[in-house]
Order: structure tokens, then C-alpha cells, then sequence
């Protein structure tokens, strides 16, 4: 099962986190499989490759809890649900 979390980097006391997909399997620094986006706490920046993502989710993959809210102040759910429309109709 593959799972949408955050990879922490940066120094330290100041993390830079790492939007990953990643095997559930695997450790946190782990080996993932693609990089789709990253989230900076400290300056409270976020980039989020949305056709990355959005592919993962499709294919079943499951976002932390943190990265659901990160992609849910985005709108990511929201092309989500508009994608899955589209192919219905």
C-alpha cells in the first residue's frame, strides 16, 4: 500500500518537510516513490505537484493526516471529485 507523508529534512530546529509517496512499509527517511511536493512549517510555504498527487490518490493511495490537510487548504479534493466526475459522465 503506498501512502502520501511527509519526509522530514533541513537542519536542526528547522525542519523542512518533504511531500513523498511513499511504501507504508518503509521508514520515515526511507526510500520513496516519487517526490510531489514540500511543506515549510517555519515560513509556512507549501508546492504540491497537483497531477502527482492527484495520479497517487487515483490509484489508491492513502495521505497522512497532515498531508490530507495540507492538500485540503489547496484544493486538491476538490479536482479530485471533478476528475471522477468527469470520467462517470
Amino acid at each position: 500500500m503506498v501512502k502520501l507523508r511527509l519526509k522530514r529534512c533541513g537542519r536542526k530546529q528547522q525542519a523542512i518537510y518533504r511531500i513523498v509517496a511513499i511504501d507504508v512499509r518503509s521508514r520515515r527517511e526511507g526510500r520513496d516513490l516519487r517526490k510531489v511536493g514540500f511543506y515549510d512549517p517555519i515560513k509556512n510555504q507549501t508546492y504540491l505537484n497537483v497531477p502527482a498527487i492527484l495520479y497517487f490518490l487515483e490509484k489508491g493511495a492513502q495521505p497522512t493526516g497532515t498531508v490530507h490537510d495540507i492538500s485540503k487548504k489547496a484544493g486538491v479534493f476538490t479536482e479530485l471529485l471533478l476528475n471522477q466526475q468527469l470520467k462517470f459522465n
